[in-house]
C-alpha cells in the first residue's frame, strides 16, 4: 500500500457535550451548524451565531479544526444573513465553511475562509471535481459512488496534481459512518411535499423513517411487505474496509450524527480513530475489527449496511425498526457534585437510581463530553461498599475529571428494539 497522506476524522458537534466528546475521542476536525442555513436547522443539534467564537476558540486550543456547515440552498432574502454568519466565522478564525450554494461559496472565499464542498453538491465525476477545485480545498463525493469510481477520482487528482485555492493537493472526503437518506445524496423532497418543510433547507420531518402499509383503495387488500420500514435505510458502516478506502486515496472520513448523543460521538469517533491508526500501523486485524464493531453496536444505530454503494450493493438494507438497535440503553441515575483531583475521585449524588460495583456508567457534560467507564469501587460515607442506594451521595474513582452538574447514566444491555 502506498504511503497515505494524513488521514482526518471529521466528527459531528451538535452540542457542547458532543464537541467535547469528539475532541476527547481524537477527532481531527469537528463540524457544526448555526442558525437556520444548515442541514440540521430544525433540530436541537444546532448552535447560534454567537457560539461561533467560543467553538472556534475551543477547537484552536485543542488543536482541532472547526468546520462551519452553511450548506443549505439559500434565497435572495437570506444573503444578508449569509454575510453576517460569514463575517462572524471569519473574525472567529473558523477553519473552513462547508457549502453547496454558490452564493455561500463566493461569500466565504471573499472573506478569506477555506471552503469545503458539501455532499449536497452531489459531486460524482472528475469534471465536477476539477470545477469545484477552483473554490474548495476539500470535496466530499456523492454517497452513491462505488469504490472503483472513488479510486479513479483520487488517482486523477494525484496524477494531475489538482490543487485547491490554498495551493495544496485537493483532499477527497467520503461519508464513512451514520444515517443514510433514501434519496440520492440527501436531496429529498418528501418532507417538502407532505409538510411544506424542505430537507434541503435543513427542516426534514423524516417521514421516511416511519412504518408504512400498502393498501389497494378499490379492494381494501393489503400487500404483504417483509419490512414496513421500506424507506428507512440502515446506517452506513465502512469500518471493515477502511484499509481499502485509505488505499484508494481518501483523506477525510466524515462521521454523521449532529443529532445524536455525546456517547455516540465519542464511541464512533474513537473507534474510527483507533481503526485508522491500526491501518496505518499495519495492524488492522479481523479480531480488532470484531471488537470495534461491538463498540459501534453499543451506541445508537439503525443496524449497519457494511458495504453500501461503495462495494456496489443495492439500497436494500432497511432498518426494520422504529428507533435504535443499540445494544445498550442509558438510565439517568444521578448528577456529579464535585471532582477531587488529588484523590482522583468523582462525587455523585444518586438522585434517580442506585449504583452497584462493576456496573458501566457514562458521565456527560458540556466540557466533559462523554466519559464512560466501569465502576471499580464505591465509597459511601468514606467506607467501601458493593452497592449504594438511590438518594445517597457516593464517590467513585476516575483519573479523568468530571464537572459539577454533569449527568450520570447507567449503561445496561438491552434487546434489539427495546426502547431506551
Amino acid at each position: 500500500m502506498p504511503a497515505p497522506r494524513k488521514i482526518e476524522i471529521m466528527a459531528p458537534a451538535g452540542s457542547y457535550e458532543s464537541l467535547s466528546a469528539a475532541i476527547r475521542a481524537g477527532a481531527g476536525a469537528v463540524y457544526f451548524g448555526v442558525g437556520k442555513l444548515n442541514m440540521r436547522a430544525r433540530s436541537s443539534a444546532n448552535f447560534e451565531p454567537k457560539d461561533i467564537h467560543r467553538i472556534a476558540e475551543i477547537c484552536r486550543r485543542m488543536k482541532v479544526k472547526s468546520y462551519l456547515a452553511l450548506n443549505t440552498i439559500v434565497y435572495d432574502e437570506e444573503i444578508s444573513e449569509v454575510k453576517s454568519i460569514i463575517k462572524e466565522a471569519a473574525s472567529s478564525g473558523v477553519s473552513a465553511v462547508i457549502a453547496s450554494d454558490i452564493a455561500v461559496i463566493e461569500e466565504a472565499r471573499a472573506a478569506g475562509i477555506e471552503v469545503h464542498m458539501s455532499v449536497q453538491a452531489n459531486i460524482c465525476n472528475i469534471h465536477a471535481v476539477r470545477f469545484y477545485s477552483k473554490y474548495a480545498d476539500v470535496i466530499v463525493l456523492a454517497r452513491e459512488l462505488s469504490l472503483p469510481q472513488i479510486k479513479s477520482i483520487c488517482d486523477t487528482v494525484r496524477n494531475e496534481n489538482i490543487l485547491g485555492p490554498s495551493g495544496e493537493l485537493l483532499r477527497i472526503e467520503i461519508f464513512a459512518h451514520g444515517a443514510l437518506c433514501v434519496a440520492v445524496s440527501g436531496r429529498c423532497y418528501m418532507s417538502l411535499g407532505v409538510y411544506d418543510f424542505s430537507a434541503n433547507r435543513g427542516a426534514c420531518f423524516q417521514n421516511c423513517r416511519r412504518s408504512y402499509r400498502i393498501i389497494d383503495d378499490e379492494t381494501g387488500e393489503e400487500l404483504l411487505l417483509e419490512n414496513k420500514y421500506v424507506m428507512s435505510p440502515k446506517d452506513i458502516c465502512t469500518l471493515r474496509f477502511l484499509d481499502t478506502l485509505i488505499d484508494a486515496g481518501i483523506s477525510v472520513f466524515k462521521i454523521e450524527g449532529r443529532g445524536r448523543s455525546p456517547d455516540y460521538v465519542y464511541s464512533v469517533t474513537k473507534t474510527y480513530k483507533d481503526a485508522i491508526d491500526a491501518v496505518l500501523a499495519g495492524d488492522f486485524t479481523e479480531d480488532k475489527i470484531n471488537q470495534w464493531m461491538k463498540v459501534l453496536s453499543s451506541v445508537f444505530n439503525r443496524g449497519f449496511w457494511e458495504g453500501g454503494y461503495y462495494l456496489g450493493e443495492k439500497m436494500e438494507q432497511w432498518c426494520g425498526i422504529d428507533g435504535s438497535r443499540s445494544e445498550k440503553k442509558k438510565i439517568h441515575i444521578g448528577t456529579v457534585r464535585k471532582y477531587f483531583p488529588k484523590a482522583k475521585a468523582i462525587e455523585i449524588g444518586l438522585c434517580a437510581g442506585a449504583l452497584r460495583k462493576g456496573q458501566e456508567i457514562m458521565i456527560s457534560g458540556p466540557t466533559t463530553g462523554a466519559l464512560i467507564f466501569n465502576v471499580e469501587d464505591i465509597r459511601l460515607e468514606r467506607a467501601p461498599v458493593e452497592e449504594a442506594p438511590k438518594g445517597s451521595v457516593v464517590s467513585v474513582s476516575s483519573a479523568t475529571k468530571a464537572r459539577p452538574n454533569d449527568c450520570v447514566y447507567l449503561l445496561e444491555e438491552r434487546k434489539f428494539g427495546q426502547s431506551g
